[in-house]
């Protein structure tokens, strides 16, 4: 038991990534009809999608 607990992914407090052992989460946006990695972006582009709201839509009351 106590081998499966040393090899769970996220499962216990005991478990949890070195910095070093971690990577980088690349994130992708859809621009223009296709996507394209954030991490590509030029300064304008970056500074356009900082200033971007999030929102959710509510339905309709019937």
């Amino acid at each position: 038991m106590e081998k499966e607990k040393n090899n769970c992914a996220a499962c216990c407090d005991g478990c949890s990534l070195k910095d070093e052992e971690r990577q980088p989460c690349e994130v992708w946006t859809r621009v223009m009809g296709y996507y394209r990695p954030t991490s590509e972006f030029n300064h304008g582009k970056k500074s356009e999608q900082a200033e971007r709201a999030c929102f959710s839509e509510e339905r309709p009351s019937k």
